[in-house]
């Protein structure tokens, strides 16, 4: 099967979206920071699948991406990806 891009897609474009609404009339903000983080699963036989975790940005100091999950980890353990 190939890979799907359908998903990753649909998370940007909602993403984008609820950035737009929460910060769309704002003169003085700007998008700096962005991390992916996707999960591949493959599967090896049957009942046995391997998974993969890839991730992108464009944070060039590395303490910082660090940083950046860290939050992400408070948000997603606090029930809320978005505030």
């Amino acid at each position: 099967m190939a890979l799907d891009g359908a998903i990753l897609g649909r998370c940007a474009s909602e993403q984008m979206e609820a950035l737009e609404d929460d910060y769309g009339d704002e003169e003085a903000v700007e998008i700096r920071a962005v991390m992916t983080i996707v999960e591949v699963v493959k599967s090896v036989s049957d009942n046995e699948y391997q998974s993969f975790v890839r991730v992108r940005h464009n944070v060039s100091d590395p303490y910082r991406a660090v940083g950046l999950l860290h939050a992400a980890e408070q948000q997603i353990a606090a029930g809320s990806s978005d505030e």
